[in-house]
C-alpha cells in the first residue's frame, strides 16, 4: 500500500471515529495538527510516515474522554494500523508517540523521545495557542462546565500529574497552568518560530481580558 493510500485510509477512520468529538478534539483539530506536522517534518529529516499517522492519531481516544484511561489511545491506533498490515517498528513507534505526547505526560520523566514524536508534539502544540489555542481552551471549560474567570482563584503553577489531570478551576487560569508554558516546551526550531506569534497574541488577549472585566 502507498504513502498515500495509508494516510488516506487513516483520514477516513479518524473522521469517522470522532464525528461526535468534542469540538476542540475533532476532526478539525487532528487537521490542523496534521498541517502543522508535514509544516515542520519539511524542515526535519524524519520518517514522514510515521509523523503524519502519529499527527491524525494521536487523539483517536484522548484519555480525558475516557475516565483518565492512558492505554486506550495507543491501543485503538494500534489496533486500527495492524489492520493495515503495516510494519511492526512503524505501529510501535506511533503508538509511543501517542503515549507520551500530552502535556500531563511532561509531569513524568521523560522516558520516550524521537524526532518523530518532537514534530508531532510541536504540531500538537500549537494548536493549542494562539487563537485557534483560546477558543479551544473555553470550548473544553464550557464543556466541562468550568468558570471563564474567577478573580479569588489564583493559577496553580507547581501542580502535580494528578493535580493537572482534576483539576476544576476557571479556564482563564489554564493560560498560566499551561498555554503560556507551551513556547519554551517546543522541540524544534520551526515549531518555536511558529509558536512566538501565537504566544504573543494569547499574552496580548490576556491584557484585553483584564482591561474588560476590571
Amino acid at each position: 500500500m502507498s504513502h498515500a493510500d495509508i494516510i488516506a485510509k487513516t483520514v477516513r477512520f479518524v473522521q469517522d471515529t470522532l464525528k461526535d468529538a468534542e469540538g476542540g478534539h475533532d476532526w478539525w483539530h487532528i487537521s490542523r495538527v496534521h498541517t502543522n506536522a508535514k509544516r515542520i517534518a519539511e524542515t526535519e529529516v524524519c520518517d514522514t510516515l510515521v509523523v503524519e499517522l502519529a499527527a491524525l492519531l494521536h487523539d483517536i481516544a484522548d484519555s480525558k474522554f475516557h475516565n483518565g484511561d492512558e492505554e486506550i489511545g495507543p491501543k485503538t491506533a494500534g489496533d486500527f494500523l495492524w489492520g493495515l498490515q503495516l510494519d511492526a517498528a512503524i505501529v510501535m513507534h506511533v503508538q509511543q508517540i501517542i503515549r507520551h505526547m500530552s502535556f500531563k505526560s511532561s509531569f513524568d520523566k521523560a522516558t520516550f523521545y524521537s524526532l518523530e514524536f518532537g514534530v508531532v508534539q510541536d504540531a500538537d502544540r500549537l494548536d493549542a495557542i494562539g487563537a485557534i489555542g483560546v477558543a479551544r481552551a473555553f470550548t473544553y471549560g464550557g464543556f466541562k462546565g468550568r468558570e471563564i474567570y474567577n478573580p479569588n482563584i489564583a493559577p496553580h503553577l507547581n501542580m502535580s500529574k494528578e493535580e493537572y489531570k482534576n483539576t476544576t478551576a476557571p479556564t482563564i487560569n489554564h493560560f498560566y497552568e499551561k498555554l503560556l508554558l507551551l513556547k519554551d516546551k517546543m522541540n524544534t526550531d520551526t515549531g518555536k518560530q511558529m509558536a512566538t506569534q501565537r504566544h504573543q497574541f494569547m499574552l496580548d488577549y490576556l491584557q484585553q481580558f483584564y482591561s474588560e472585566v476590571q
